[in-house]
């Protein structure tokens, strides 16, 4: 496992990692070992799309299967790629498929079909995700359609004619997609806006989407992470997320998660190079996780993140689970201070024990100063951080011999 420091804070180290990785393939009972996409539902089964068909795993041993010799019937095509358990009352639970022949929902005994002759926009589905009112938005190489209190889609001019891979929702449930050739696209109900490299995006090329608890879109491209800050004015880019090997440094990303800590979570893979795995974004650091720490295989189709936290990784040769995963950063060896409640809802204590700490800030997960406050050597601090968005914050105390740092998670 490798570990790249973007941000160097002094007298932190990074806690020695725990995890664990147990690894799943025909032998354990997957219907294929090549799992093109990947879900979890609200009781924390594990939803995989490969090219024999779906399976629902009920960890640790129970599997059920879908695919032309049933249970349902109907089914298009055995080759499934995108899969998506509704997680939204009333309707939580839904079981959608996407193929190169349409989507498809399970309804009872069968399949109900959603092609070009009866709404969707195109046949071939990148992707099928649900807004906070559960509505389903289905990527096509067509465009986009919508499935909910209407039937609406959305295609050139309006958005690029390439298609769209992936759609996220904002804190103004204003929506926003991704391309395969023309970067991201915003929609505010009224006007479609454009994000592509003349912008300042790493690629035209957009694979994945994500919007965190801050408004931030880290958006996944052939040549690494792009993230447009929550104001839509400024990116940041990260392109060595994982160690390729020498002299090769691009990063291509597959799809990316968030944990409940608000770590992202990517998945990367370089087709020429046969190279691949999973990295983790702490907001200091990335961390990598490769075949020789116990991945299944390098070529990762997709991740998903249970309650639990344990990370669910699909490649081309089964399923690995990263589990025990640690969540929080060390401070100096002998810590002087005691921050709590961690995590919080707003108000936080500080306690210091011994040192003479005269400043305090507080960064964001990406690294952006929120808050400061000189100390005047307090023993305790109290502040009410309720200001702030939920997600993972960065709190440095600084001193004349150097900074402690600790992470906090607002929730």
């Amino acid at each position: 496992m490798k570990k790249i420091i973007l941000i160097t804070m002094s007298l932190m180290v990074q806690q020695l990692s725990a995890q664990t990785i147990t690894n799943y393939t025909t032998a354990d009972g997957l219907v294929s070992d090549f799992v093109e996409c990947i879900d979890v539902d609200i009781s924390d089964n594990i939803w995989f799309g490969t090219s024999l068909g779906a399976q629902r795993f009920d960890p640790p041993s129970s599997w059920e299967t879908y695919n032309l010799a049933g249970p349902l019937s109907g089914m298009v095509s055995e080759n499934i790629k995108e899969i998506k358990l509704t997680k939204t009352p009333p309707i939580a639970g839904q079981f959608w498929i996407g193929t190169d022949f349409g989507a498809q929902l399970a309804i009872n005994s069968f399949w109900i079909t959603y092609d070009n002759t009866n709404g969707l926009v195109g046949n071939q589905v990148k992707s099928i995700d649900e807004d906070e009112n559960g509505g389903k938005w289905i990527g096509t190489s067509q465009g986009v359609s919508y499935f909910g209190d209407s039937l609406i889609s959305y295609s050139s001019p309006d958005l690029h004619w390439s298609g769209v891979n992936a759609t996220a929702f904002d804190s103004n449930g204003d929506k926003w997609f991704a391309s395969p050739l023309g970067g991201i696209t915003h929609f505010d109900g009224t006007t479609f806006t454009p994000y592509d490299t003349s912008n300042g995006l790493l690629s035209q090329y957009v694979t994945a989407l994500l919007i965190d608890d801050q408004d931030n879109k880290w958006v996944g491209t052939s040549s690494g992470m792009s993230v447009l800050d929550a104001s839509n004015t400024s990116f940041t880019h990260h392109t060595r997320m994982y160690i390729m090997p020498p002299p090769d440094t691009l990063n291509p990303v597959v799809d990316i998660a968030m944990d409940s800590y608000g770590r992202i979570w990517t998945a990367i893979y370089v087709g020429y190079l046969a190279e691949g795995g999973v990295a983790m974004w702490d907001g200091n650091q990335w961390e990598d996780f490769h075949v020789s720490d116990g991945l299944v295989g390098p070529n990762v189709k997709g991740l998903v993140i249970d309650s639990e936290d344990n990370v669910w990784v699909a490649t081309s040769t089964g399923v690995s689970k990263i589990f025990s995963i640690p969540s929080s950063v060390s401070n100096i060896s002998n810590s002087v201070v005691d921050v709590y409640p961690n995590p919080t809802l707003g108000k936080v204590y500080i306690n210091i024990q011994s040192e003479n700490f005269n400043t305090i800030e507080v960064y964001n997960n990406l690294g952006s100063l929120v808050y400061s406050e000189t100390l005047k050597y307090k023993q305790k601090i109290e502040i009410d951080f309720s200001f702030l968005t939920k997600g993972l914050y960065h709190i440095s105390l600084h001193s004349d011999k150097g900074v402690e740092n600790h992470k906090l998670l607002i929730k």
